[in-house]
């Protein structure tokens, strides 16, 4: 096969300068290019290449595009791709609700281009056939790749019981925010705090979260999710506690868990007994997960991954990799 040409649209924020790290070193990849408008004509770390304005990038040059840009932004980029012919992967809100009323629910707008719904939903571990020679996929955001990969086999298994609440208490690093300051993120107000925001059912990524997993149960109740600022740089943990089927008991998880997740080299299930913790999982492009039962009828899971990483850059590069038929692990272990 030929080497895949891509180009990130976005290159200078925090995804976007991993996404131009592991690209670069990609086996089967050639970076042609990386835009930011802030950083114009400034050697993009990791590359040889500088960047470049997004109306300056050469877009037909590419195989691929990926774009690490905010919502609302990206969508009219994945049209230029799509009437380019080129493969896209948004990194974005843009494409991640399968309708333009649910995203103008959760986004408060209107969708930009309606007319790109619904879109593939990149999480290989639940959703690796429906990717396979697609030419757009939307890559999910961190909290729900981390949230939903910590629920899926009891999900598959139809585990959960019915309309029961999922508690999904979360804590990410500052990076999860942006690289755009502002007096939330400021060091001053992170360090030696820990700082919940949008809780409850406040969160625009409960939307995303109840569409995927009532896809797999569609009677599983509704979320419960409390987002927490971490002060650190980077690493993601949600900590969700479930109630499980009469059919099912907590002590079965620890198998279940490791059936489903035997052959996913970028999902790793711990040992009974064993607690994931960030390090587990940062500057990885791995999910690390613990199980651990209450009572017999409730669970608790920890599932972390690096938001930068699994909960976006590497996750949107598993993509490509299923995209164009390249193995799904290459360039990422």
């Amino acid at each position: 096969m030929s080497r895949i040409r891509a180009g990130v649209y976005g290159g200078s924020g925090y995804a976007g300068l991993d996404l131009v790290e592991i690209l670069s070193a990609h086996p089967a990849v050639d970076l042609v290019f990386a835009t930011s408008n802030s950083y114009r004509g400034e050697p993009a770390p990791g590359a040889a290449l500088r960047y470049i304005a997004p109306a300056e990038a050469p877009l037909e040059s590419a195989d691929v595009i990926f774009l690490a840009l905010p919502h609302r932004a990206s969508a009219s980029w994945v049209k230029r791709g799509i009437e380019a012919g080129v493969k896209v992967v948004d990194l974005s809100a843009d494409l991640r609700l399968d309708s333009p009323e649910a995203y103008a629910a959760h986004y408060h707008a209107p969708h930009p281009h309606p007319e790109l719904l619904p879109a593939p939903y990149g999480l290989p571990e639940i959703n690796r056939a429906n990717l396979a020679g697609v030419d757009v996929v939307a890559t999910p955001g961190c909290y729900p790749t981390t949230a939903l990969l910590g629920l899926y086999p009891l999900l598959r298994h139809n585990a959960l019981a019915a309309d029961a609440p999922v508690f999904i208490d979360a804590k990410s690093g500052v990076t999860g925010a942006g690289r755009k300051p502002s007096l939330s993120t400021h060091f001053a107000e992170v360090y030696s705090n820990l700082v919940p925001y949008k809780t409850g059912r406040c969160h625009r990524h409960i939307g995303e979260l109840e569409q995927e997993a009532r896809k797999l149960t569609p009677r599983m109740g509704p979320i419960v999710f409390c987002p927490h600022l971490l002060p650190v740089d980077r690493g993601l943990m949600t900590s969700m506690y479930v109630t499980l089927h009469d059919s099912f008991n907590s002590s079965q998880a620890q198998d279940l868990f490791a059936e489903c997740y035997a052959n996913e080299p970028l999902v790793d299930v711990l040992r009974t007994g064993e607690q994931a913790t960030l390090k587990h999982a940062v500057k990885t492009n791995r999910c690390v997960i613990s199980i651990t039962p209450a009572l017999e009828s409730y669970l608790h899971i920890a599932s972390v991954t690096d938001n930068l990483r699994k909960g976006a850059a590497s996750q949107a590069v598993q993509n490509m990799n299923l995209m164009v038929g390249l193995d799904e692990t290459m360039g990422l272990i």
